[in-house]
């Protein structure tokens, strides 16, 4: 592989500033975590965007989350089909090998995607309706989100009203998954949503019937 190049040399230091200290005074703990394997509770399915840590907003340590991101925190609908499933693939692992006792949704304010998603269904952003947009098809996912939030006259709080349907639209697509929907009845899983304020630093979680509230 010619085009790839060596680590750039402040990410090098970094890492052994963090092979000197934070591993150091914990290589037991990574080292039983390499031995015994992982058994986390939950997964958490996050947005890509570098602004949002999940094991920094929970205090997480390695090994208690597994951690699936991708564009605006979505789930597809359950398809089978035989293609590439990235997010599916993840969530089959989390449930049927890893047993996973929680699934949770994190959405966050001023989403890429999500402004995207708004943009693309409002006929401002063309180029997301190309058949060759990835993050177009990607967010065509949350349409039905968009058509739930379209009357809504400001369009900031329909902006923030559609990041929270990323939420909703992808908790009901993980009901619709066969093996989800065992595992819930068996009371061996839930599901959660939740929705961060990144400039605030607030956190609102889903209740069923009553929408979002902090926690």
């Amino acid at each position: 592989m010619s085009q790839s190049k060596p680590l750039p040399s402040y990410l090098i230091t970094r890492y052994h500033g963090w092979k000197a200290t934070t591993y150091a005074d914990n290589e037991p703990w990574y080292r039983n975590l390499a031995t015994n394997g992982q058994n986390p509770r939950a997964m958490v399915i996050s947005c890509c965007d570098s602004r949002v840590h999940v094991t920094s907003i929970f205090g997480a340590e390695q090994g208690e989350f597994f951690i699936h991101r991708n564009i605006a925190n979505l789930v597809p609908p359950y398809n089978p089909d035989g293609e590439y499933h990235g997010t599916s693939a993840a969530i089959e692992y989390a449930v049927g090998a890893l047993k996973v006792a929680h699934i949770i949704v994190l959405g966050h304010s001023n989403c890429g995607g999500v402004n995207g998603c708004h943009d693309m269904c409002s006929g401002h952003a063309p180029e997301l309706e190309e058949k060759t947009s990835f993050i177009g098809r990607w967010m065509d996912i949350l349409r039905p989100g968009y058509e739930r939030v379209k009357d809504i006259e400001d369009e900031t709080e329909r902006r923030r009203a559609l990041e929270k349907e990323a939420v909703l639209v992808s908790l009901e697509n993980l009901a619709g998954f066969p093996f989800i929907a065992a595992a819930m009845d068996q009371g061996l899983l839930s599901l959660h949503g939740l929705w961060t304020d990144i400039g605030e630093g607030g956190l609102e979680h889903y209740v069923s019937g009553t929408g979002f509230a902090p926690v």
